[in-house]
C-alpha cells in the first residue's frame, strides 16, 4: 500500500497547486491596470491600411493606401485628384474599396460629348468588332453583346456599382445568369 499512499500524495500536491494557481490568477486579474493607448486619443486602435491600384485619369496613377472601409473618392484624392479630361460620371466615388482592388477613371471621348452618333457607333461596337470594356460601358452598348439583354446589361452595371471594376473578363461570370457557356460566346467581344 505505499505506492497507493505516494500516488495520493501527489496527486493532492497536484490538485493544490492547480488551485493555487487559479486562485493568484483571480486574483492578478482583479488587480490590472488598464492603460491608455499610445495610437490614438481615442483609445481606439489604428485603421487597418488596403492598398488600391488608381488608373487613368488622374494626376499621379499608381498604387495608394487608405484606411479600410475608405471610398474610390478617397482613393482618388490620395492621388492627388482627377485631371481636367476625367470622366467622372462613369465612376462612382462613393464606392467602398476593397484591398487589391483597381481603380480606373476614364477620360472624357474627345469627341462630341454625349452627341448622337457617338452613342450609336458606341452600340454598334460590338457588331462590327470592337470589344466592349465591361467596366465602362453604357447599357445601350452592353446590350450589343451576344446573349446580353437590358436586364443582364443592368446587371452588369449595378455589379459594377457595388462590387467596383471588373478585375479579368473572367469576372463577369459572377454575374447571374452568365455561365460557361454564354460566357464563351461573348469572351472575344469584352475587354477590361
Amino acid at each position: 500500500m505505499p505506492m497507493y499512499k505516494k500516488a495520493m500524495f501527489i496527486l493532492l500536491i497536484i490538485v493544490a497547486a492547480a488551485a493555487g494557481g487559479t486562485y493568484y490568477g483571480l486574483y492578478q486579474e482583479g488587480q490590472s491596470v488598464v492603460l491608455e493607448s499610445a495610437g490614438t486619443s481615442d483609445g481606439n486602435l489604428p485603421a487597418k491600411e488596403i492598398t488600391v491600384y488608381v488608373t487613368g485619369a488622374v494626376n499621379k496613377p499608381g498604387l495608394v493606401k487608405v484606411p479600410e472601409g475608405a471610398r474610390a473618392a478617397d482613393a482618388v484624392n490620395a492621388c492627388g485628384g482627377l485631371l481636367p479630361t476625367a470622366d467622372s460620371e462613369k465612376v462612382n466615388m462613393a464606392q467602398a474599396l476593397k484591398d487589391g482592388q483597381q481603380l480606373k477613371v476614364p477620360e472624357k471621348n474627345p469627341a462630341a460629348n454625349g452627341s448622337q452618333t457617338e452613342r450609336s457607333n458606341k452600340s454598334k461596337s460590338a457588331d462590327i468588332g470592337e470589344k466592349v470594356n465591361i467596366n465602362t460601358a453604357d447599357e445601350k452598348a452592353l446590350d450589343t453583346l451576344p446573349g446580353i439583354g437590358p436586364a443582364m446589361a443592368k446587371r452588369i452595371i449595378e455589379y459594377r456599382e457595388t462590387e467596383g471594376a471588373f478585375q479579368s473578363i473572367e469576372d463577369i461570370k459572377k454575374i447571374r445568369g452568365i455561365g460557361d457557356a454564354k460566357f464563351a460566346k461573348l469572351k472575344d467581344k469584352i475587354c477590361i
